[in-house]
């Protein structure tokens, strides 16, 4: 054999382990994959709770993508096929996703799957529909507020029934995902203490919003929201609405006006242009997160954070 007869040797050699070890390490990983719990979430917070909690264990997929509508949301045939692979389907409940427990969950293969409806055990807030008065050309039908991933407190509990769903699924991993939980339920203690010290010297007891979906902080945190539309977003106001809302604000003399960047600002600037021409003074438009996703480089506790921070200003709290 000569020297280029070995050196073709040696290189082919070379490549072919090479091509083995790629297909043993692929096939790992794999096999990895596979072995891992796989889990559907219906939007953001569920899903980044259920990653929180299952980390390396779990492979998340959430339906609905970041920072969209909810509760008109359909799923595609691939989001269909994904839920009925999964072995936990997590749902929020309270009529938010009401097309997954309507038109999906009764077409799904559920034997050896975990279905968790989260809000379960929750106590929920009955609808006030307080604008329809007003000429709301819309109104919501579901009989409880859906918007409970928005109070710390309430999401805690959402978090605690996705955190028992994976340990009735994968009890083998117990431990991981207790100490997972114990952090994620540090996380919400926290924030929910933050809250509940941050506004305790609120100088006022009323907000303004473009959208009613804050009952839960409301009902937790001692005040009162009212809306430029009420629980559904499909609501279309009417000018009376906007009279009566510009009414309440300069009796309350409350200059602040929230919008969650998710959805266009037209209600919050036709607040704000009224207000101030009526008034004199100058009104604020202040973010306040619906958390459906990352946004302005903040998770869901960055937006938390933010949604207390925006909220002091706004009840004028020390």
């Amino acid at each position: 054999m000569n020297k280029r007869q070995k050196l073709f040797v040696i290189a082919t050699t070379v490549i072919v382990l090479t091509a083995v070890f790629a297909t043993a390490f692929y096939s790992l990983q794999n096999k990895t994959e596979a072995d891992k719990l796989k889990v559907v979430a219906t939007f953001y917070p569920l899903a980044f709770f259920a990653q929180q909690i299952g980390g390396e264990q779990v492979t998340v997929k959430q339906l609905i993508p970041d920072n969209t509508e909810v509760h008109n949301w359909q799923p595609s045939f691939g989001d269909i096929l994904a839920l009925d692979e999964a072995d936990v389907i997590i749902y929020n409940g309270a009529s938010l996703d009401h097309w997954f427990e309507d038109d999906i969950l009764p077409t799904i293969d559920s034997s050896n799957k975990i279905i968790i409806e989260t809000t379960e055990g929750v106590n929920l807030l009955e609808t006030e529909q307080e604008n329809n008065e007003h000429d709301q050309d819309h109104e919501y039908e579901g009989l409880y507020d859906p918007h409970t991933w928005i109070s710390p407190f309430i999401a805690k509990q959402q978090a605690q029934n996705i955190y028992e769903s994976l340990v009735q699924k994968d009890p083998n991993n117990l431990d991981y995902y207790t100490e997972r939980w114990q952090n994620l339920k540090t996380q919400f203690e926290e924030l929910d203490n933050n809250y509940l010290s941050g506004l305790s010297t609120k100088a006022k007891e009323e907000i303004f919003v473009t959208h009613s979906a804050f009952g839960y902080l409301a009902d937790r945190y001692g005040f009162e929201q009212h809306g430029v539309i009420g629980i559904s977003a499909d609501e279309q106001p009417s000018a009376s609405t906007y009279v009566h809302l510009v009414e309440m604000m300069m009796d309350h003399e409350t200059y602040v006006v929230y919008v969650d960047p998710v959805y266009a600002d037209e209600s919050a600037q036709t607040l704000r242009n009224e207000l101030e021409r009526l008034s004199g003074q100058d009104v604020q438009i202040l973010k306040f997160y619906f958390m459906l996703g990352d946004m302005d480089g903040l998770d869901y506790f960055g937006q938390q954070e933010k949604n207390l921070e925006n909220l002091k200003i706004g009840l004028e709290a020390s």
